[in-house]
């Protein structure tokens, strides 16, 4: 049964209401009475039973959810944060002051899969509501949207044969311990000689007797996968039958292959490579899943995020980039975009379902000078997505995240993540809304001479007792 939070005028005698306490400038209280609450409950409301307990309201869960996002905290410490914080309590809807947390930490994972990939979408279609006008961008006569792949990293570490070896090892005497299996060698000894024995392989005196152990945890892998086969009942072994695939696979793939297994826990990741002669793989190598980024040129909200869960072509992502958009989009009374702007990494497309696709070019010998400088500002305007980009990854909202790595499911989880992030982008806009320029120099010049205040203090710490 669906939670309501409840709002009433009544005061109390002994606790003072919060929004009588609170500053009504404070960045929260301004976004809390912009936010429309109720259409986010009624969107998510199809979720919910009509008969039974009472669940945490849609509110509470949102607020909670967009305030662990936009201070970058997990599932644990944004409720250990809420108990201390009026403002984040005023945002969850609370009209006293609490001092206990209004839920469990384990009830995120449980309303991320109650709700789902599309309904989390309707989470962010409210965020872009802040922004008047954000859903109708790319329209005949508007400026365009911009679309651009990124990589959304695992929080995984570098894979190596050995590495992935070695795990399969353990797990394979943890379903013989599991299952009362008595192996006719643990290898357990032997396996953390041969881990020392494998280190600093590059060096000379080493790299024989480093290559000897690395086959030699490979063969006593495959012997503890084929041991379990064979001792396995028909009924255990097709539980596990999935995981012994699993190993086989790793312990058969080679250097070339393509789709390869980089982590146990995470098969789906891939190595997204960036196809530059300098650099090869972007920041050492990047594993994950490959995401495609829809913002508007204009306004510069994020209209839509989807985790493509593949490796595939950057001109493949726009599909799906735009039906997700579309969807957004159309939730908050908009359409789907008519004009999008990509880089040369999507050659191949003209147009996709109505939507006219721009790929910088080299100008036809019969083009105008006008239509020139119409062409040049237009793909300028391009590069405006990838600053949105950075600042994504450095909040590590579609980068890693190690606390929600083992909370989150793997699909669901990553989905929920690229939302997070077009949300935080959405917030930030909505409570620092843009200053003109006069306004930023002079905030310029005061935050230059707090700088060079606090750091003149830092130095002569009588200066202040001598002024």
């Amino acid at each position: 049964m669906l939670g309501r939070t409840t709002h009433t005028d009544q005061l109390d005698a002994f606790r003072p209401r919060l929004d009588t306490l609170l500053s009504n400038q404070h960045e929260l209280v301004r976004l809390t009475q912009e936010i429309d609450w109720r259409w986010i409950e009624d969107q998510l409301a199809d979720h919910y039973a009509e008969v039974g307990r009472p669940s945490v309201p849609v509110r509470t869960m949102v607020g909670m959810l967009l305030l662990k996002h936009l201070f970058n905290e997990s599932d644990e410490s944004v409720l250990q944060r809420w108990v201390e914080n009026p403002y984040w309590q005023y945002f969850t809807g609370e009209q006293f002051f609490q001092h206990r947390p209004p839920f469990d930490s384990t009830d995120f994972p449980k309303f991320r899969r109650r709700i789902g990939e599309q309904s989390m979408e309707k989470v962010l279609a409210l965020t872009v509501k802040l922004h008047p006008g954000a859903e109708k961008e790319a329209e005949p006569g508007r400026r365009a949207v911009q679309i651009d792949p990124t990589v959304q990293e695992k929080a995984i570490t570098f894979p190596t044969d050995t590495k992935l070896q070695k795990k399969i090892i353990e797990k394979c005497r943890a379903i013989a311990k599991q299952e009362g299996i008595q192996l006719r060698q643990s290898y357990r000894r032997t396996l953390k000689a041969l881990m020392l024995a494998q280190r600093n392989s590059k060096h000379p005196k080493r790299r024989k007797k480093a290559s000897a152990a690395r086959r030699k945890i490979k063969t006593i892998a495959g012997r503890l996968v084929r041991e379990l086969n064979r001792k396995l009942t028909a009924p255990v072994k097709a539980y596990y039958q999935e995981q012994l695939a699993l190993f086989e696979r790793v312990l058969n793939q080679k250097r070339h292959d393509k789709n390869k297994v980089y982590s146990l826990h995470a098969p789906e990741v891939c190595c997204i490579a960036k196809g530059k002669e300098h650099k090869p793989y972007d920041r050492g190598g990047r594993f994950g899943s490959k995401v495609s980024l829809v913002r508007g040129a204009s306004s510069g909200i994020i209209t839509g995020v989807t985790n493509l869960n593949t490796n595939i072509y950057d001109g493949h992502t726009l599909e799906p980039a735009l039906t997700q958009s579309e969807r957004i989009r159309t939730t908050i009374g908009g359409n789907r975009p008519k004009v999008v702007i990509v880089d040369r990494g999507c050659r191949g497309q003209k147009h996709i379902n109505g939507t006219q696709v721009f790929i910088p070019t080299t100008p036809s010998k019969n083009a105008t000078a006008y239509q020139k400088r119409k062409a040049r500002k237009r793909f300028r305007q391009r590069a405006g997505v990838e600053p949105t980009i950075g600042h994504i990854n450095r909040t590590a909202d579609a980068a890693r995240s190690p606390h929600d790595s083992q909370l989150l499911e793997r699909r669901s989880g990553r989905c929920h993540q690229c939302s997070a992030s077009g949300q935080r982008i959405q917030h930030q806009k909505a409570v620092q809304p843009n200053q003109s320029n006069p306004e930023r120099k002079v905030r310029l010049i005061f935050e230059l001479f707090c700088h060079w205040l606090n750091a003149s203090i830092n130095q002569q710490p009588n200066l202040a007792i001598r002024i």
